[in-house]
């Protein structure tokens, strides 16, 4: 995880020539980039890989951004406990969010979901979202990603924020797709969340904006 308080004089560069990034139409970044413009010294946690863009770019508006990129982590065997005979390995998931998502008391305004749920291990979800609904303040917004289908054109992504509507897609690693989930499971994966938006989009991702 990386914790990367305060301003910034750098300012985010789309460099159209970088090699693997795929420009994608993003309702629901264009609905949150009006609420990051339009408020001050907001608190931005950012679930993914890192991105020196993103930080640019949140911090030259003025805000805070902390990173924790949980997809990796949770692909570790060192998570794993083992089962009494003849069962499966268990997830530990409290040494997990122990771990990787233990902000110290600190509370944010808006997450950077991405796509982290249907990459996470089946134990992790609840727990995860928990954690964030736990962190988030009381009418924060978070946006998230959920695929729709599986295709051999389906990899785990690095998003890069840009200044208008579209994000930037790169590849990040062969994590396998582990979850695909219909509108109705993704409201009961919301369930403790105050609000939710489903945005249409012309490819197999769904995209949410969720109110704390």
């Amino acid at each position: 995880m990386r914790s990367l308080f305060g301003g910034s004089d750098s300012t985010s560069t789309q460099r159209s020539g970088d090699t693997g990034r795929i420009p994608r139409h993003s309702s629901g970044w264009k609905e949150l980039l009006k609420h990051l413009q339009t408020q001050e010294s907001l608190r931005i946690l950012d679930i993914g890989p890192t991105s020196s863009t993103n930080i640019n770019y949140i911090t030259s508006l003025g805000h805070s951004i902390y990173m924790a990129s949980v997809v990796d982590e949770a692909s570790k065997p060192e998570w794993l406990t083992p089962g009494e005979e003849g069962q499966e390995p268990k997830f530990d998931v409290d040494r997990f969010l122990e771990s990787n998502l233990n902000f110290s008391g600190r509370v944010f305004d808006v997450v950077i979901f991405w796509d982290t749920a249907d990459y996470l291990p089946e134990p992790l979800i609840g727990p995860v979202l928990s954690r964030i609904h736990k962190v988030l303040q009381p009418g924060g917004l978070m946006l998230a990603f959920f695929h729709q289908t599986s295709s051999p054109e389906t990899f785990f992504c690095r998003y890069h924020l840009t200044d208008t509507d579209v994000v930037e897609m790169q590849r990040a690693g062969n994590y396998p797709l582990l979850n695909i989930f219909n509108n109705r499971k993704i409201e009961n994966l919301l369930s403790e969340f105050s609000n939710f938006r489903f945005f249409l989009a012309k490819d197999s991702l769904r995209e949410v904006i969720i109110t704390r």
